[in-house]
């Protein structure tokens, strides 16, 4: 059976994935169809709002200004202006094509850069074709977390909200897990999300990614509510899975580097786009969260929905 990639997968959801693939290969895929839309619980309360996406800032074609990066980040300016309390979340591969200081000082500081004291950033590869993530480190300062580890977390309004590092390896990664049981163990909350660049699942070019496999487990076990990676150049949402049925995650590569091919979906995808720049801006209540994809420039592809948060014995 051959793979298919692009055009083939542009704006799809799982149903007509399916039906294509069936028809064009004769096999089954064997994933969950859903609509773009989930008729989810009403959530109480105002809540924090959360932009996030991965793969930005790309200006190896095009000055900034002229960037799909500048794009998407006029969509969370306009929001950020008027809520003080709103934060942005970097989901990895923030700059290309190497993590320089100049591609961060030309690139990222002109369109994502405008809201960096209000950023959460985690690391993606590109970010250490510098050595060591020079140009993250240096550029982000304080805010990547202590050390140039590259993890941390923080209190958002009622979530407890933790950024990894998906590029270590050896003793650093036994590190990053070693302190990420003890976060979770000193930072006890109903509610909690996850971020960091390589996913786990995806059904993009790149493909499910193993070694944030004992990261994905120990969050699990730990009721995790939400889970953000990038890595493939397309969005795509997950059913929820976990130990309660509540951890969802998303693929949110779609902040302005180029969009990529889907290759087969895998088992738990319910809906998927490659032809939609945009952002994930969530609004995280104390209950349970909301989330609605936000396209550049007036694209029609929109995903909408709410979920309460897992209950799992101690949260």
């Amino acid at each position: 059976m051959n793979n298919l990639t692009a055009p083939y997968f542009t704006t799809l959801s799982v149903a007509a994935a399916s039906l294509l693939v069936l028809a064009l290969t004769g096999c089954a895929s064997g994933h969950r169809s859903a609509a773009a839309d989930i008729a989810g619980p009403a959530i109480a309360g105002s809540g924090v709002t959360v932009f996030a996406a991965g793969d930005i800032a790309d200006c190896r074609h095009s000055p900034a200004a002229g960037t799909m990066a500048a794009r998407s980040a006029e969509l969370i300016a306009a929001s950020l202006a008027g809520d003080p309390s709103a934060v942005v979340l970097t989901l990895g591969d923030n700059v290309y094509q190497s993590g320089t200081a100049a591609e961060h000082a030309d690139c990222y500081a002109p369109t994502w850069g405008r809201f960096k004291q209000r950023t959460l950033p985690s690391p993606g590869n590109h970010e250490y074709y510098s050595k060591d993530g020079a140009g993250y480190y240096d550029y982000f300062g304080d805010l990547a977390g202590p050390q140039r580890r590259g993890y941390y977390s923080k209190e958002v309004g009622d979530w407890h909200l933790i950024s990894l590092n998906s590029n270590l390896k050896g003793a650093a990664r036994q590190a990053q897990l070693d302190w990420l049981k003890d976060d979770l163990a000193t930072h006890p909350s109903l509610c909690s999300l996850a971020f960091w660049h390589h996913p786990l699942q995806s059904s993009g070019g790149h493909g499910s990614d193993e070694r944030m496999r004992a990261v994905w487990q120990l969050l699990a076990s730990a009721g995790t509510d939400l889970i953000l990676s990038a890595h493939d150049h397309d969005y795509e949402r997950f059913a929820p899975q976990g130990p309660d049925g509540t951890m969802r995650q998303f693929v949110v590569g779609t902040g302005g580097a180029e969009l990529s091919p889907f290759r087969f979906f895998i088992t738990g995808s319910e809906t998927a786009n490659n032809n939609t720049f945009g952002v994930l801006r969530l609004i995280l209540k104390k209950t349970g969260y909301e989330w609605d994809f936000l396209p550049v420039g007036g694209a029609m592809f929109r995903d909408h929905g709410s979920a309460r948060c897992g209950a799992l014995p101690g949260k």
